[in-house]
């Protein structure tokens, strides 16, 4: 019987195809070295860098270093579980986080998996956490206010909405006060707030989550929470994390504020990553790379154009100091991404100067376009005021006799210094803010001794919500103010002196 080499050819051929259909071949490695919350893994040769990896215990990471012979990744989750020998996967997918209105008001991990004891949080969309920012195209100049509340903010470094405004300072000097101020102030305002926590104690954000539940602030707010009892691939994801979630109703018109808290400890979470990983450090140990750690997040904070549904992206990172050393790396990076800074000086603190804000470097760079027509016209002389205020001060501390046009510029700037205190919690609408600012930029607290000027602002207020309720709904209605708003006020003002005020 003669053999058909030919037939036999094409049947072992479609034997093979079938057994090809049927394998379901996916790219496995094994772990050669685990710890610290990295991974080194061989194998893998078709791995992208960024790509999402599956642990044989379940936890996931994504890879860091594309190496000759191995690939160095970061771990997130449990990596005390990972063993040398477990296999890996590639999942083909990069690193994403789910999105949607099933995250607000919850307090969740950077992988959106909830930490408050509520159920589980199902959303139909996920984002990637890390994406290219909008470019200029897709933008439109910012000119909307985003209110904080706090007088000294709302009037000399006003933030606009799509604004990357930095909040630098050294720990304890009020930082996170003014963030939390700033997320409250937006209740009833339409703004979604994502508050994200890296390498805070966890008792801190219980105490601050507890804070936003009692102002009815966690009906519109996120609180995303990397600890510094978590891993630092964890503390090294989470601004995105947050930053993702935002963008979601972002692209949907909405408006939204990032606060990150704070990105110091993000960058010290990356350095431990790079170190252990065998990059290269650079200044102060840090990868080269870390100003593009940065610069690639707060890029994403933006005001998208009308075409594009007008949604904005407001972010306060927030950076702390050593010993005022504005200087350092990574301080000097973050200034030179954002859209001007609030400096918080301990000394100002410590002296019950509350926000302790330095008026000499702090500086919005969108500056009057994010203010109210209002507010915009009375407080353009107050900066260079309090400025003019703290250069003779120390003059005045030597001694030296004064005249008296200068004694009278030292005696306003001390009662503007004193007008411009507010306690934490206590937020003043931009109504009462131009009204109040307006008395002292005018003289009328001139002849009020510095320890009542407080005393004065509120019996001020209480006296115009019973006296001339018209003149606050004037400029609450229309934030201008027109010479007959400011006539009334005015008016209002020599009004309460003369009768209201009890010297």
């Amino acid at each position: 019987m003669a053999i058909n080499v030919a037939e036999i050819t094409s049947i072992l051929k479609g034997e093979i195809a079938n057994f090809e259909q049927q394998l379901q071949v996916s790219d496995v490695g094994t772990v050669i070295e685990v710890g610290d919350g990295i991974a080194r893994i061989y194998g893998l040769r078709n791995a992208m860098s960024g790509e999402l990896l599956e642990f044989q215990n379940g936890a996931m990471g994504q890879v860091f270093n594309l190496e000759e012979d191995s690939i160095g990744s970061v771990v997130f989750g449990d990596y005390l579980g990972i063993k040398e020998g477990d296999t890996v996967k590639t999942t083909g997918r990069l690193l994403e986080v789910p999105v949607g209105e099933a995250v607000i008001g919850r307090v969740v991990n950077p992988l959106g998996q909830p930490l408050d004891g509520g159920p589980a949080i199902v959303t139909t969309e996920t984002r990637k956490m890390d994406i290219v920012a909008p470019g200029i195209a897709d933008r439109q100049p910012l000119k909307e206010p985003l209110q904080t509340v706090i007088k000294a903010i709302d009037s000399m470094i006003p933030i606009g909405r799509g604004q990357r405004e930095l909040i630098i300072g050294d720990r304890k000097t009020g930082k996170t006060a003014i963030a939390i101020d700033t997320i409250i102030a937006q209740k009833g305002k339409g703004v979604k707030c994502f508050y994200v926590a890296i390498g805070s104690k966890e008792s801190t954000v219980a105490g601050i989550v507890e804070v936003l539940r009692a102002a009815g602030a966690m009906e519109y707010t996120t609180v995303v929470v990397a600890t510094a009892s978590d891993p630092a691939p964890l503390q090294y994801v989470a601004a995105y994390a947050g930053c993702a979630m935002a963008e979601y109703f972002m692209w949907k018109g909405e408006a939204t504020l990032c606060v990150y808290d704070d990105l110091s400890k993000q960058a010290v979470a990356y350095r431990q990553l790079s170190l252990l990983l065998r990059r290269p450090p650079g200044r102060e140990a840090f990868p080269g790379d870390v100003f593009y750690l940065h610069s690639r997040l707060l890029e994403r904070a933006v005001k998208l154009s009308d075409a594009h549904g007008g949604g904005s992206l407001t972010a306060l990172p927030i950076i702390e100091t050593q010993e005022g050393e504005v200087s350092a790396y990574i301080p000097t990076n973050v200034i030179s991404i954002t859209d001007g800074q609030i400096y918080l000086e301990p000394d100002l603190f410590f002296a019950g100067v509350r926000p302790a804000i330095n008026v000499g470097i702090s500086v919005s760079r969108v500056g009057g376009n994010a203010q109210t027509k209002a507010m915009k016209k009375i407080a353009g002389s107050l900066r260079l005021d309090l400025a003019a205020y703290r250069e003779l001060e120390a003059f005045a501390q030597l001694g030296t006799e004064l005249d008296a046009a200068t004694q009278k510029q030292l005696d306003r700037g001390a009662r503007l210094v004193e007008l411009l205190k507010q306690p934490q919690y206590k937020p003043m609408p931009v109504d009462q803010q131009v009204m109040v600012i307006y008395a002292a930029t005018q003289g009328f607290l001139d002849d009020v001794p510095v320890n009542r000027v407080q005393e004065f602002q509120n019996a001020f207020l209480s006296y115009v919500d019973a006296s001339a309720p018209a003149v606050r709904a004037s400029l609450s209605s229309k934030p201008e103010l027109t010479k007959e708003v400011e006539e009334q006020l005015r008016q209002t003002l020599l009004d309460f002196k003369a009768k209201g005020w009890k010297k």
